[in-house]
């Protein structure tokens, strides 16, 4: 790729990193962006940051990726989202194993890996799996017959 990542990425990144910073302030962010964009240009920023030793980069990761983690989770915590419900436990918890332990699935050429792997298993799960609001009114039709 020319021009870096797919956006995905980087707006995990942003999400971990206001929620780190406590930085709502959208001018802030932009001109955070541009001064990033900058210093991609600047071949001693990058010498500098290789400097870093790998073990502090995967502290700093870690901390980054278990935040993204708890802002999905707070998520689903404020919409009241009942996690007791086997139904529920069993969506989040397929999509954030695939989703940490880096499952890909494809075939050929075509692989699927991610947050678009993720986002399809999400759907199909709360598609499939009976217990969600279409289902209960499903069964009330059934019944009322």
């Amino acid at each position: 790729m020319v021009f870096g990542g797919p956006p995905n990425t980087t707006y995990a990144e942003v999400t971990g990193a206001v929620m780190l910073t406590k930085n709502y302030n959208p001018k802030i962010m932009t001109w955070a962006a541009g001064f990033a964009i900058v210093l991609a240009f600047i071949g001693k920023f990058g010498a500098a940051l290789l400097s870093i030793p790998v073990p502090v980069m995967g502290g700093i990761l870690c901390l980054l990726f278990g935040s993204i983690a708890v802002v999905g989770l707070s998520t689903l915590i404020r919409h009241q989202v009942d996690l007791s419900e086997a139904r529920n436990l069993i969506i989040v918890s397929v999509t954030l194993v695939f989703g940490i332990g880096g499952m890909v699935i494809g075939y050929g050429e075509f692989s699927l890996s991610g947050i678009s792997l993720c986002a399809i298993i999400a759907l199909v799960l709360n598609l499939l799996l009976p217990g969600g609001e279409g289902w209960k009114n499903k069964q009330i039709e059934e019944n009322s017959e």
